[in-house]
């Protein structure tokens, strides 16, 4: 008995990084057609955030450095509901006072590429790459 709740306290002590996931939502018409997306704020939690491999990507005739990372979270609430449409936010590192005027989350910006919900009851698995501003 007292070794599983080790190993469940092993687990949880891994989590120190807290996270933010972000929702799109659809805003007013654009200037050029198409709608202004914005953000809002859905579930924050603990994670446990695994570097997996950094890369460039050649955008506009210049390199751009990118990092990919897997997450895992707690299988609660809207943890489900999370997609790759979302979004993920560091909450107490990166942009302090969010990325300007029309984003002001706090934390830096990862795009959410893969969600695995279906493997493991009590986990969701994520593969998040650092956003480039």
């Amino acid at each position: 008995m007292a070794r599983s709740n080790k190993a469940r306290n092993g687990q949880i002590a891994r989590m120190r990084i807290r996270v933010a996931f972000d929702r799109p939502e659809r805003g007013e018409p654009g200037e050029y057609g198409g709608y202004d997306t914005s953000f809002a704020e859905m579930r924050t939690c603990r994670a446990e955030v695994i570097y997996m491999r950094g890369s460039e990507a050649v955008e506009a005739a210049r390199l751009q450095g990118r990092a990919v990372f897997k997450v895992k979270i707690r299988k609660m609430g809207s943890a489900a509901d999370i997609n790759s449409d979302w979004r993920m936010r560091t909450v107490g590192t990166g942009l302090p006072d969010g990325n300007g005027p029309d984003d002001d989350l706090p934390g830096a910006r990862y795009n959410v590429r893969e969600v695995d919900a279906l493997s493991d009851k009590k986990w969701v698995y994520l593969i998040v790459e650092s956003a480039l501003l």
